[in-house]
């Protein structure tokens, strides 16, 4: 996609304003917050523009989430207990009672310990239901790896005890636990253990989410139907309802990317960061309209206003032509579509 520099941006906008050479520092300022403000706007109009659109992306699935703990008598451990927690899948037979009870789900916070290339989970917070003892346990720094038929294998033991489930009827899931043994030496307080079905804004490798689209079940948009996910969106992120298999643990997401503002601060004509160039014209022409108005010279701010709004009219018809909203945004509700595209 074609890309236009700051500077140029800054020269043809102070061309407009007619000041026969540069700015003065003071309106310099002034147009570079004006710039970022048009760019945000320019920005909002769509939420498939091409440059900022990414289709049917792989994400994790929030199973669970711990809140609630604190730092312990020594050592605080409840910065890696803390946090989101990403269903791996069903635990395989322990040897020697020494695994996960065979067949529970296996959590863990990929905010800890490394991922192999092949799929291995080391040294990290791992949520599972160890078999010597039938109860659930919240470990620190242990291994989980996964056999041929992709099922897991827990170094029960591997790592340190943060918590252990201590009701006298055991559960089926962490977060119907009523109360937990804490470790006092690494964390403390009442940790509150929730189910979620949520897919987080942020994810370590991933452009971070603005604005969700849409979220299928499997990869979307090619020459398979996928199923697709009604979804609520809130401070955390898109949490999915009615999911299909509670064992799934990743959903394909078409979003929008965060808005990223202009961080020019100085030395305004020279700068060669990047603008979208679909956003030139509109931003160069919207700023001078700003800036006609703080002149009180508001008939004219109207007329330059009108300028703009045609050359982000042409760019968003074109995002129409390609039918972009017909595909990634839009789609009509009905027995036959539901479930496709």
């Amino acid at each position: 996609m074609q890309t236009r520099t700051y500077g140029d941006l800054f020269k043809i906008t102070s061309a407009l304003i007619g000041t026969g050479g540069q700015l003065d520092v003071t309106e310099q300022d002034q147009v570079s917050h004006f710039i970022n403000r048009r760019f945000q706007q320019a920005f909002d109009e769509s939420p498939v523009w091409p440059r900022y659109l990414v289709s049917s992306e792989a994400r994790d699935i929030i199973s669970l989430t711990i809140s609630g703990l604190a730092t312990g008598s020594s050592s605080d451990r409840s910065s890696v207990a803390n946090g989101n927690y990403i269903l791996l899948g069903q635990a395989d037979d322990p040897a020697a009672d020494q695994g996960a009870v065979l067949g529970t789900n296996v959590y863990y916070n990929p905010a800890t310990g490394s991922v192999t290339s092949g799929g291995d989970i080391n040294s990290a917070t791992i949520i599972y239901k160890r078999a010597s003892t039938n109860r659930w346990e919240v470990e620190d720094g242990t291994d989980a790896d996964f056999n041929s038929s992709r099922q897991i294998k827990v170094t029960a033991g591997g790592g340190g005890a943060l918590l252990v489930e201590a009701d006298s009827v055991k559960k089926d899931n962490p977060s119907e636990v009523v109360t937990w043994t804490l470790t006092a030496a690494t964390v403390s307080g009442t940790p509150l253990v929730v189910d979620e079905q949520l897919i987080p804004y942020a994810q370590t490798g991933r452009d971070t989410i603005g604005d969700f689209n849409r979220i299928h079940r499997k990869r979307a948009f090619q020459n398979n139907s996928s199923m697709e996910y009604d979804f609520f969106v809130d401070f955390n992120g898109a949490n999915i309802l009615n999911i299909a298999n509670s064992t799934d643990n990743e959903a394909f997401v078409s979003y929008k990317k965060q808005f990223t503002p202009f961080t020019v601060t100085s030395d305004y004509y020279n700068s060669t960061v990047e603008v979208p160039g679909e956003f030139f014209n509109y931003i160069a022409h919207a700023v001078y309209a700003d800036f006609l108005r703080v002149q009180n010279r508001q008939e004219q701010a109207l007329a330059e206003e009108q300028v703009a709004q045609t050359y982000l009219a042409l760019e968003l018809e074109k995002i129409d032509i390609r039918s972009n909203n017909n595909t990634i945004n839009k789609r009509f509700s009905t027995y036959v579509n539901r479930q496709s595209r």
